[in-house]
């Protein structure tokens, strides 16, 4: 489970209250191969409200997901490295907000990757999303990363202000074989909207697991140096492996299988520098390629289906209820735009919701 305690404090200052932590199961999932979505051996499985034990809740911040769909919260925050926040808000029919790496700090939020970590807003509509990012902005003087971001931003405040009428967007042309994806966008189309196909560019993904496991190598450490309880002895993944191996039926009934490739991982510093530079290009040009040369506001996308390209980039995601599977199960609109546009990604998320009005409220939790 997780806890960032800056924002917490924030949230508090701002006159927020917090009611309680719902379960995450990011350690969970960058913990064992294989393990379900949404487990967490502190909380047990997570169930989706739209499918119970019949659909994935998405991961990892699962518990935030189902909290918000089963109606137990206003609000919940999730956390993000590659698609904890898209995922479980895709699979849950809610808007989940993964921003601008920076924007929001990490303090006191158990790491996967110092590089691409981030907190974010996860609620049943975009007002509410732009509310409580606006109360969890600020600089954090622990977390270098929010050094000069923007912050004290009215996030809410002229969310009409942007019409489908006035957008350009950028449709993938693979995800156009999924028919909720292309009603979706000849809905989009014919309330004005100009919609642009085109062909990506393919990303090499090649070492993308080199580049989280280095950062918790590093990265876990210092957590539990900063964070930890008195209590608390371990003070390195492998610390914590063995101690799994105590009892390995509460503590870890799916294995740790990452775990042990962080243990094993071996990467020179500046071949690590030079990894985390050819993913920031890459993931960069996958988007400013088609949003700089057709001129648009935002690539859309299918629930997490580009998590892993903007994550790379670090650029902020919205995703939006776009409709449900002939079995029920949810499926979500993925917008896309540059670092620190936050306040025009909610505006388009505002006009795709305001428009479409596809949500619905899982059956028995009205």
């Amino acid at each position: 489970q997780t806890e960032d305690a800056f924002i917490v404090e924030r949230i508090k200052a701002k006159g927020g209250i917090i009611l309680g932590k719902a379960n995450l199961s990011e350690w969970a999932y960058y913990f064992c191969n294989g393990c379900p979505l949404g487990y967490s051996a502190v909380g047990g499985q997570t169930l989706n409200p739209y499918g119970r034990g019949v659909f994935e809740t998405g991961g990892s911040s699962a518990g935030s997901g189902t909290t918000m769909a089963a109606n137990y919260a206003v609000a919940a925050i999730g956390t993000e490295t590659s698609g904890s926040i898209i995922s479980p808000s895709s699979q849950n029919s809610i808007v989940g907000l993964k921003p601008t790496i920076g924007l929001l700090s990490r303090s006191g939020i158990v790491p996967i990757s110092s590089t691409l970590d981030t907190p974010g807003p996860m609620t049943r509509n975009v007002i509410d999303n732009a509310i409580l990012l606006s109360a969890m902005t600020g600089e954090d003087d622990s977390d270098i990363s929010t050094k000069d971001n923007p912050k004290n931003v009215k996030y809410w405040e002229d969310l009409k202000s942007v019409s489908l009428k006035d957008l350009r967007l950028g449709a993938n042309k693979e995800f156009l074989e999924d028919s909720i994806y292309n009603l979706t966008i000849e809905k989009i189309k014919s309330l004005g909207a100009t919609v642009v196909v085109f062909e990506p560019e393919a990303i090499n993904f090649e070492g993308f697991r080199t580049l989280l496991n280095g950062d918790m190598k590093v990265d876990l450490p210092s957590y539990l140096k900063n964070y930890a309880g008195s209590k608390v002895t371990v003070t390195s993944v492998k610390d914590v492996a063995e101690h799994n191996l105590k009892d390995t039926l509460q503590r870890a009934p799916y294995g740790q299988g990452i775990f042990e490739g962080i243990i094993a991982e071996d990467i020179s510093e500046e071949d690590f520098k030079k990894l985390k530079m050819r993913f920031l290009k890459e993931g960069r040009n996958f988007f400013d390629t088609p949003l700089d040369d057709l001129k648009l506001d935002a690539i859309l996308s299918i629930n997490n289906y580009n998590a892993g390209h903007a994550a790379m980039a670090k650029y902020p995601c919205l995703t939006v209820p776009m409709g449900y599977k002939e079995s029920g199960e949810p499926i979500s609109l993925t917008f896309t735009v540059k670092s620190f546009q936050e306040d025009k990604l909610l505006k388009i998320g505002y006009a795709f919701e305001q428009a479409t009005k596809v949500r619905k409220v899982p059956v028995g939790f009205e």
